[in-house]
């Protein structure tokens, strides 16, 4: 019995050591590091929170599907992308100064959303929206724009491991003489 436990917890700890430790990315880290755009594109980016993004197909404009799933809502076609919390994503170019285009979806490289360092959230880079109203947010996907609810507003992860080790390099003095 007392070896099976010792097994499970061993099991556990390895488990849990192996599974990344997300960190909310901010300006701060950004600006510490000082990453170029070759550097921020070897990063894997995470998304934080569950995201639906969504919006009217007119018929009459002959609107194209870009990919997310058709619904019938209140007798209008709506179109929704959903995004799961944790999804990994990557950089793909700055659209302004510490703004982030983040793709999630391979492929077509106009798939993307824009995150940037929000000051009322301590400078955490969470989703930009063009425009609010309440609490919904228009953003632009594929080229086309999409609204989001937002009772809680996606911000970007990283995996960041801190080494407990810091290196330090240590130097004796020889001492000066009067010549």
């Amino acid at each position: 019995m007392r070896t099976s436990f010792l097994f499970l917890f061993g099991a556990l700890v390895l488990l849990s050591s192996c599974s990344p430790r997300l960190t909310t990315f901010n300006e701060d880290l950004y600006n510490a590091y000082k990453w170029t755009d070759g550097d921020l594109k070897k990063i894997q980016f995470y998304l934080s929170d569950n995201l639906t993004i969504y919006r009217n197909i007119d018929e009459d404009k002959g609107v194209t599907i870009a990919g997310g799933e058709i619904k019938i809502v209140n007798g209008q076609k709506v179109e929704q992308i959903r995004f799961k919390a944790g999804t990994p994503g990557v950089y793909l170019f700055s659209p302004k100064e510490n703004h982030f285009a983040i793709s999630f979806e391979s492929g077509d490289d106009s798939h993307y959303l824009v995150f940037g360092p929000n000051p009322k959230y301590d400078n955490r880079y969470m989703l930009l929206a063009s425009e609010w109203n309440r609490r919904r947010g228009k953003v632009t996907y594929a080229n086309e724009k999409f609204w989001m609810d937002a009772d809680v507003i996606p911000r970007l992860m990283v995996d960041l491991k801190r080494s407990g080790y810091n290196k330090v390099e240590v130097r004796t003095a020889k001492g000066r003489k009067v010549e």
